[in-house]
């Protein structure tokens, strides 16, 4: 089997998923094609009529987003008009997942150069849009794209809820949720002030000529004593339709305990990563710099009601595939999308917080659906050169009940 190498790495600044946001006025096939034209500046023998595919993944595909927004960012970046492009919907796993595809594309030898990542705007394709309008009294059918007899099998829930049933079932408290998600606000402000980003962002310029270059949802302000302070955000609502829902799933649990809320969960944001991926052949022939290589991926499927516990059973996979120990890994990427995630996986799998989104995640940054995997992949490929580390593993659960993981190696040329 061929390797498949990382040779370079951005992405967007992160701003804040509302009208208020810094992004909110960009266009997300913009987003795009301001990466994708800054790929050659940084690889200067980087052909771009010689890009095999385009492959980016993209959550909420409605609106701005909809049409095979892969193809039309790359109409706008003009480039050739022969460069395709596909678009693909892991949910949160779809930038990782697009990564992966380009990697095994070039393993098997079909392709020699690709660039895959993601993309969302959480401002102009709100979440959840792409299933319609979704009101209280019909989410549990929301839940399942209308169709009641996925409803009638499964006890779908929100995700905020299933984070709170990882909460219950695996005994993470709140004080534990609000002291990781402190950690994170605290690592992201620590590795912003040195400039541990600087490599991978590049700055947005808007039609206005305002440019955008770093991330804006951060708040170092929000230490342990904010967040404990701040409510449970899905508490009325499971109380008044869902947990009763999930109880059924899980009735040995008695009751939810709910801890998450806006706090120690990830933060909506704008924002868009891509990866340029190569073979030996391709390094060659461009001139490029391997920075590091795709050691293993792999994806995983677990029970809809808990939803989100699938990075513990992803990982083991791949590191299974690698031939690799948890202990064999430098560097750990567990997307946050809500604290029990990360702590569930760390307790499960034994891994030392010292590991552990070393510079911060997405409660601290922001979580753009489709581009987080690929942002994640890139932070990574930047942190084990920073530390002159060997492996990293990247993992980001995933709505419906899956997982998604990618193994890197730092390697050198």
């Amino acid at each position: 089997m061929a390797e498949a190498y990382v040779v370079d790495a951005i992405r967007t600044p992160r701003a804040r998923g509302n009208k208020r946001g810094s992004l909110a006025d960009v266009h997300p096939q913009e987003l795009v094609a301001g990466l994708l034209n800054e790929l050659p500046k940084r690889n200067k023998g980087m052909k771009v009529e010689k890009v095999d595919d385009v492959i980016l993944g993209c959550v909420t595909q409605v609106g701005d987003q909809a049409a095979c927004i892969a193809r039309y960012g790359v109409m706008a970046a003009h480039w050739p008009q022969d460069v395709p492009g596909y678009t693909v919907n892991r949910f949160c796993g779809s930038g990782l997942q697009a990564v992966n595809d380009a990697a095994a594309y070039i393993q098997s030898g079909g392709f020699d150069l690709v660039v895959a990542g993601g993309v969302e705007s959480m401002s102009r394709c709100k979440m959840g849009s792409d299933a319609g309008e979704v009101t209280e009294e019909n989410m549990a059918t929301g839940m399942s794209i209308g169709n009641p007899k996925i409803a009638a099998h499964y006890n779908l829930v929100p995700q905020g809820i299933s984070a709170d049933i990882i909460a219950t079932k695996y005994n993470i408290t709140r004080e534990e949720a609000d002291q990781f998600a402190a950690s994170s606000q605290k690592k992201a402000d620590e590795a912003i002030k040195d400039n541990r980003f600087a490599n991978s962002i590049v700055p947005v310029k808007k039609d206005d000529g305002t440019v955008v270059d770093k991330d804006e949802y951060p708040n170092s302000k929000w230490d342990f004593a904010y967040l404990s302070r701040m409510p449970a955000l899905f508490k009325g609502v499971g109380q008044k339709v869902f947990d009763a829902m999930a109880l059924k799933t899980y009735p040995e649990l008695k009751e939810i305990n709910h801890i998450h809320g806006g706090g120690n969960a990830s933060g909506v944001v704008d924002g868009a990563g891509i990866v340029l991926l190569a073979s030996e052949k391709a390094v060659k022939e461009h001139g490029l710099k391997k920075r590091a290589r795709i050691v293993a991926t792999a994806v995983s499927g677990e029970e809809p009601t808990i939803m989100l516990t699938g990075p513990v059973s992803a990982s083991k996979k791949a590191l299974e595939k690698a031939g690799l120990k948890v202990e064999d890994i430098d560097l750990w990427e567990i997307n946050e999308a809500f604290a029990a995630v990360p702590l569930y996986v760390q307790k499960q799998l034994n891994i030392p917080s010292e590991k552990i989104n070393v510079n911060g995640g997405s409660i601290a940054l922001g979580h753009p659906l489709g581009g987080t995997g690929a942002i994640l992949l890139g932070t990574a490929v930047d942190e084990l050169e920073r530390r002159k580390a060997r492996y990293a593993l990247i993992t980001l659960c995933i709505g419906g009940g899956m997982g998604i993981a990618t193994i890197v190696e730092r390697v050198e040329g």
